[in-house]
């Protein structure tokens, strides 16, 4: 109400529930509208907002709402992807381009480099390069997914058709030595799963008779979007030079945060990695 002061018991945000529009799958994200708030009490216009927990982003997207300058930290891969992904939906921000990410492999000494340390934060760093959604896993843990993992580590989203029928592209990553072997077992989990592409990431360079496997796989041949091979293989070295999968338009794997639009500022995005 207008002219009463803010108590110290909010009862009047709601939870971000199952089915509402800003979900976006994050096991503790918080209302931005809460969010919002916080920055809006406790700071000024072009002051910065370090949030060291990030987890999914709302402090920082709440912060580049309002017109605050910001920092944000995280401890996994998998978080600082999601966050890339929020900012770049709700406020068309590019990393690189827009704010600095800094820890995350710009290398493949470097994506070597993380590989060695923990493996599972090296899959999920290499399943965002192709935006792919991580098969299992927390995003708040620095630990994968348990179990076996069928093959498949990430999976990418599309609809497909006149009918716009779902489908799926499965993603698996390597980070050791690879094998003509590997792509035939992915292209077999392909037709087990009746998917519609797959991608195969490698750290190390494909051998000769890998990319034979995966030209002998075929095309998949899309109403809407044309022919793509049906099984593509990506090295890290392609991937940070900017060469991607080719295949359907596929921006529904994740949640889309709604669109805001606020003047720029200066931000940056940290992926921190503790000491053991």
């Amino acid at each position: 109400m207008t002219g009463v002061p803010v108590s110290n018991v909010w009862d009047d945000i709601k939870p971000v529930q199952s089915q509402a529009a800003e979900r976006l799958g994050y096991p503790t994200q918080k209302p931005l509208e809460l969010l919002e708030r916080i920055v809006a009490a406790s700071s000024n216009p072009g002051d910065i907002v370090l949030d060291p927990f990030c987890g999914c982003g709302t402090a920082i997207a709440a912060a580049q709402k309002l017109g605050r300058q910001w920092i944000g930290i995280d401890i996994t891969h998998l978080s600082i992807s999601l966050m890339k992904y929020r900012l770049e939906a709700m406020f068309d921000l590019k990393p690189k381009t827009d704010y600095a990410v800094i820890g995350e492999p710009t290398t493949t000494a470097g994506a070597k480099e993380l590989a060695s340390y923990n493996r599972h934060q090296f899959e999920w760093w290499a399943l965002s390069l192709v935006r792919a959604k991580p098969s299992g896993g927390q995003a708040g843990s620095r630990q994968g997914k348990k179990g076996s993992d069928k093959g498949i580590d990430g999976v990418i989203n599309f609809v497909d058709g006149k009918n716009r029928a779902p489908a799926r592209v499965l993603v698996q990553v390597k980070s050791g030595h690879v094998k003509s072997g590997d792509v035939r077992d992915l292209v077999g989990t392909m037709e087990r799963e009746n998917a519609a592409m797959g991608v195969f990431i490698t750290l190390e360079p494909p051998t000769r008779d890998m990319e034979k496997e995966a030209v002998s796989a075929g095309f998949y041949e899309s109403p809407l979007w044309g022919r793509f091979r049906r099984l593509q293989i990506l090295t890290i070295d392609d991937l940070l030079a900017g060469k991607t999968a080719q295949m359907p338009r596929h921006d529904i794997t994740f949640k889309q945060a709604e669109r805001v639009k606020t003047p720029p500022d200066a931000r940056t995005l940290d992926m921190f990695e503790d000491e053991e």
